[in-house]
């Protein structure tokens, strides 16, 4: 299953409407819900804002919305589209600005399943995907005198986020690939003789 990493926009015109689509990163329904609240307030002059969204490792929990579009003509396309996909924890919304010309419910199905198609598919082309790898965050404080030895020997673990605060010790933390947490906590025993511990959060 592939999550978005960053937000992305495309944006299409049909017969004078302006389609403005955009995906989010989100990994709840709550997330997505005040997403959606900050765009309907940042495109207030808009006629609708549209949205599908898919979170969890599982897809299972979906949504969408017409807004005030006819019934089936917008969310549901736009969810379709992206069901289509091997993709979660996303929110696609699409904006549109009416142009004066009616698009009739088949066009309006065509143009909002069409705006989540080229945002989709741009989001691909710029590798706005990865695979989903559960992490585990974590924590652990080390001694000046052996910063060196731990950064070297940790090199080759998946580590991303990395922070360091130096202060009376060194505090360091990070995401770590799960499946690595184990392999942290012995080299940080070893390197340590056991006075390390790291904490996983």
């Amino acid at each position: 299953m592939q999550i978005l990493t960053k937000p992305l926009a495309a944006e299409l015109m049909i017969k004078g409407s302006r389609f403005l689509a955009e995906l989010t990163p989100v990994t709840s329904q709550a997330e997505a819900r005040e997403t959606l609240k900050a765009f309907k307030q940042k495109y207030a002059d808009a006629t609708h804002v549209c949205h599908a969204f898919v979170a969890g490792l599982g897809r299972e929990v979906m949504g969408m919305s017409d807004d005030g579009e006819p019934s089936g003509t917008a969310g549901r396309p736009m969810l379709d589209v992206v069901k289509g996909r091997n993709v979660t924890n996303l929110l696609l919304t699409v904006t549109r600005w009416f142009g004066g010309t009616l698009l009739g419910t088949g066009g309006l199905v065509k143009a909002y399943g069409d705006s989540a198609k080229l945002v989709l598919d741009k989001a691909f082309e710029e590798n706005a995907f990865e695979e989903y790898i559960e992490k585990k965050d974590f924590l652990f404080e080390i001694p000046y005198d052996i910063f060196d030895k731990v950064k070297h020997s940790i090199k080759d673990l998946h580590i991303q986020d990395i922070k360091e605060d130096f202060g009376a010790s060194i505090l360091i933390s990070g995401k770590i690939y799960a499946d690595e947490a184990e392999i942290l906590s012995k080299i940080l025993t070893n390197l340590t003789n056991g006075k390390t511990i790291v904490s996983f959060l």
